[in-house]
């Protein structure tokens, strides 16, 4: 076999290899830009899967291939950067939570891009970027807490309740520039849904209140994505040449 036969046969593998991981996770890396940056993209759709499994119907993204995914990318000093697509209505509150936490924490540059829906638990993972983007179609529902099943009725759970509450807020409100009584005051808004309490925010709301960074699709967040890993670059350069 020689040199081109060999070629052709790893990039078949690649491929097949990158096919299989959108399939089985919704994720996969990507290198072809002009600044040959790789990025690792993650997709978080439908509902956030918990402890629990959801039916087999529904469309699910589950936290426990996510999270091995993100130290993966934290890990690999060959990923550059994080690109997360989000069209989620939601779902398990610590398990969303978590993923956020993970997101925010890494060090690689990161962006998140809202398309379709990111609503509930859907809201900290869209600020979870270090810079964040909404198509002008796309919303948000924020509201609070809501628990499935029986609760018990006792002082203990509410409280419970509460400080899992203030958990997603305190979370929010550090990762965007809304203030924590005014994301209150969306939050627990019972003039806007009839059957709820809460608000839905639509693309260029989110951005002015504060939640969201700016408006923008697939093209002006990845330039910006590229803008970020270009700047940490050029400043590990320049810091290596202060030490030398």
């Amino acid at each position: 076999m020689d040199s081109r036969q060999k070629q052709e046969g790893s990039g078949m593998d690649n491929q097949q290899k990158q096919g299989s991981l959108i399939a089985d996770y919704g994720q996969i890396t990507l290198s072809k830009n002009r600044y040959h940056h790789r990025i690792h993209l993650l997709n978080i759709i439908g509902e956030i899967e918990g402890h629990e499994n959801l039916g087999s119907s529904s469309k699910t993204s589950k936290y426990e291939h996510i999270l091995p995914q993100l130290a993966a990318v934290e890990d690999d000093e060959g990923i550059d950067g994080l690109m997360v697509l989000l069209n989620t209505v939601g779902g398990d509150v610590e398990a969303g939570l978590a993923i956020a936490e993970m997101i925010a924490s890494l060090s690689k540059p990161k962006v998140c891009l809202v398309l379709g829906g990111g609503h509930s638990i859907g809201v900290p993972l869209a600020v979870s970027g270090d810079v964040t983007f909404i198509v002008p179609s796309a919303t948000m529902v924020v509201h609070p807490i809501r628990m499935n099943g029986t609760v018990l009725g006792v002082t203990q759970n509410y409280e419970y309740i509460e400080r899992m509450q203030d958990r997603i807020i305190e979370f929010t409100s550090n990762h965007c520039s809304i203030k924590e009584e005014e994301l209150r005051e969306i939050m627990f808004n019972t003039k806007e849904l009839t059957k709820d309490i809460g608000s839905v925010l639509v693309g260029r709301q989110a951005v002015e209140v504060g939640i969201i960074d700016r408006m923008g699709g697939i093209h002006t967040a990845m330039n910006c994505l590229y803008d970020l890993i270009n700047a940490k670059k050029n400043s590990k350069i320049e810091q290596y040449e202060h030490l030398n």
